[in-house]
């Protein structure tokens, strides 16, 4: 038995092996494997850099961050200024009473 050639390689058809409808539908195929390997194409490309509207969202966020950061400071050392002050009225003012 001889090894034939359609199982290593496809069958070569003509058109005018094909309907019309089959035709189609191979052309179909052939389109939808050409936009499939432009997607790729382009969703590698878009993967390896990112675009110009993410980094600057991040930068965005990068500054709002560092705002709410440098707030949140300012606010624990008011709050802890304030406890000092009002620990040291209370002492001087515990030791303006006992004289």
């Amino acid at each position: 038995m001889e090894p034939s050639e359609s199982t290593t390689a496809l069958p070569s058809t003509t058109n005018e092996d094909l309907t019309p409808l089959e035709q189609d539908v191979l052309d179909e195929y052939e389109r939808l494997a050409e936009n499939m390997k432009k997607l790729a194409s382009l969703l590698d490309t878009m993967a390896g850099k990112p675009t110009a509207e993410i980094l600057d969202g991040l930068r965005q966020l990068e500054r709002k961050t560092s705002l709410v950061f440098t707030l949140l400071k300012a606010s624990v050392y008011s709050i802890v200024l304030q406890q000092e002050i009002y620990s040291g009225d209370q002492v001087g003012g515990s030791e303006d009473g006992g004289r």
